[in-house]
């Protein structure tokens, strides 16, 4: 089995990092993906947030069509893998606080 960590992933990261906004994410992803692929990978970033929020499996398998399999597979990955779910999850979630907190300011 080749190894994830090469030069041609390498290289793939590179041009993700490179991508400036959401329009131009999408526009990649869409030529680099398939259509199903794409709305894989969006049901496994819900079920990690979901996850994250202590959401119940069967909710999660009812919201998102995933398998127990696959969710617990998500579980796992949030709780043990490299760190990935968590800094987003994370990250986006000190956006919003900031960007509630700016749209505040400027009401008052």
């Amino acid at each position: 089995m080749e190894k994830w960590d090469n030069k041609t992933t390498e290289e793939l990261l590179e041009a993700i990092c490179a991508l400036k906004n959401k329009n131009e994410a999408k526009r990649f992803l869409r030529d680099l993906l398939t259509e199903q692929e794409i709305i894989e990978f969006s049901k496994r970033w819900q079920a990690a947030r979901m996850l994250n929020k202590n959401v119940p499996y069967s909710e999660i398998e009812d919201k998102t069509g995933l398998s127990s399999t696959t969710i617990a597979r998500v579980s796992r990955w949030l709780n043990q893998g490299m760190g990935g779910y968590k800094l987003m999850i994370s990250r986006l979630s000190d956006a919003h606080h900031h960007n509630q907190a700016l749209a505040r300011r400027e009401r008052l």
